[in-house]
């Protein structure tokens, strides 16, 4: 990467630059290759921030299925994460996870994990079991059959109408799977490997099989991280998720240059696992260095940019994150290491100016909280809007969750010194509900930068981007009127 102009001593943040079209020979947004080449599993440069209102094994699983990688947070009892990761390994990956419920359950309860939108949809069991012991599958109800209708109604008042099922060996091809689909004029079908529901197959589905090669693991299962922190018995715990299956390790704490970062990489890195290392957060190239040495593969960086963190205000502490990523990937570079820009993104150029940084990944938090996978039911306000629940992960929300277990003094003691924000409302965007809508719309957005710059893959994108410094008036130019302008 080069600037157009020389900087002239300030850092910088994303709004505070742009990317500068080049000569290209790049014709199409589909000749471009998003793998991040970091080791991971990963095979588009997105990862979910390990927050608790971020990523859960849902969101995981959906994401690893689009080629991104899930990183599971480090505040779930060990036991419950490891069977997260199990519990994502044993998800399809040419199709999706079915959403089943009960006969009786209501509207409102299946717009708690679906949209009322194509390409969605819940498959239906009995309360009885079946002769298996299974409760039996009833049929499926595609999620636009839920528009504008009772809350209170039952699912069995939508099995009037038989849905077609397809079978695994359907879905192999996914033009074969399309083509089913559009010739049966469904857009969303359950998925049956003989008499068993296994998943769910959607128009939109198949066409991202087509585009995204998943994100899978050396056993053709999908890929998850996991986070460790740096407290407690860290051997114990790595050891534990590479057990579970976990295919990359997170060891994370908000100050990543200090002692016990390091003695907590340099722990699991002499466990010699066979995993990625990631270690963070740091800002500055002394810090790569140090958690190098001690054997992380991956740097985290960004300490202050995430949406709901308030670690600047509290502290002053914290660096612009794209002044952070250039530095710190530059760094990484030297030892063969990498970096995951983390924190800050708040539209698909902001992921793009990352990359063009340096960066091999970018994680994402808040905007991802905005979706139907994410952790929690689907809420809705007054006018009738769906929402999730956020909070930061120093927050007094955060700081319960993670040290609840302490006796009553030394829980007191943490709450102390709590902040963030405990609880944020994050409204579903109703044209893109779900992670692989966001997904979409991002990658399309990275895929068009590098054909701007004439890049057919990430290293490419890296060496070729031209980045220029603009004012606040010149970022504003560059976005939309509204619509009722």
């Amino acid at each position: 990467m080069r600037f157009l102009d020389e900087p002239h001593g300030h850092d910088l943040t994303y709004s505070d630059v742009f990317l500068v079209p080049s000569r290209s020979d790049v014709t199409s947004r589909f000749g471009t290759d998003l793998a991040p080449n970091d080791g991971t599993p990963a095979r588009i440069p997105l990862v979910s921030a390990n927050m608790n209102a971020v990523t859960g094994p849902r969101l995981a699983a959906s994401l690893a299925r689009r080629g991104g990688l899930g990183v599971l947070p480090q505040d779930l009892p060990l036991h419950e994460l490891a069977q997260a990761i199990r519990w994502v390994k044993d998800q399809p990956v040419g199709f999706d996870t079915a959403i089943q419920l009960p006969v009786d359950a209501t509207v409102a309860e299946a717009l708690g994990y679906v949209p009322a939108k194509a390409g969605h949809g819940i498959v239906v069991q009995s309360r009885e079991p079946g002769p298996d012991g299974s409760p039996r599958i009833l049929g499926a109800v595609p999620a636009q059959r839920f528009a504008d209708t009772a809350p209170a109604l039952m699912l069995s008042e939508f099995l009037d109408e038989s849905v077609t099922s397809l079978s695994v060996e359907q879905t192999a091809d996914a033009r074969a799977a399309f083509d089913t689909l559009v010739a049966a004029d469904l857009d969303f079908a359950p998925v049956r490997d003989g008499e068993r529901v296994v998943g769910t197959i959607s128009r939109t589905g198949a066409l991202r099989s087509s585009i995204y090669p998943a994100a899978v693991d050396a056993h053709g299962r999908l890929a998850v991280a996991a986070a460790i922190g740096i407290n407690g018995d860290v051997e114990a715990k790595a050891r534990a998720l590479k057990e579970a299956g976990a295919d990359v390790l997170v060891v994370d704490t908000a100050h990543g240059h200090q002692e016990g970062t390091v003695r907590a990489v340099a722990t699991v890195a002499e466990l010699d696992l066979g995993l990625p290392i990631v270690a963070g957060n740091v800002v500055t190239p002394e810090g790569v260095n140090d958690l190098v040495d001690a054997g992380a593969t991956i740097l985290k960086v960004g300490v202050g940019p995430g949406a709901m963190c308030t670690t600047r205000m509290m502290t002053a502490v914290g660096r612009p994150q794209f002044s952070a990523v250039l530095d710190t990937a530059e760094a990484a570079r030297a030892h063969g290491a990498h970096v995951w820009a983390d924190g800050g993104v708040r539209y698909p150029r902001d992921v793009a100016l990352a990359l063009a940084a340096g960066a091999a990944s970018v994680m994402i938090g808040s905007w991802f909280t905005g979706t139907i996978e994410a952790p929690g039911r689907v809420l809705f306000d007054d006018a009738g809007r769906a929402y999730k629940e956020n909070w930061g992960m120093a927050s007094a929300r955060a700081v319960n969750d993670r040290f609840s277990h302490l006796d009553a003094y030394e829980f007191a003691r943490k709450q102390l010194f709590a902040e963030g924000i405990s609880s944020s409302t994050i409204y579903l965007d109703p044209l893109r509900p779900s992670v692989e809508d966001l997904v979409d719309m991002i990658t399309s957005g990275v895929r068009s930068s590098m054909t701007y710059a004439g890049a057919h893959d990430l290293t490419a994108f890296h060496d070729r981007a031209v980045v220029g410094i603009q004012s606040a008036a010149g970022y504003e130019e560059g976005k939309a009127l509204p619509v009722s302008w």
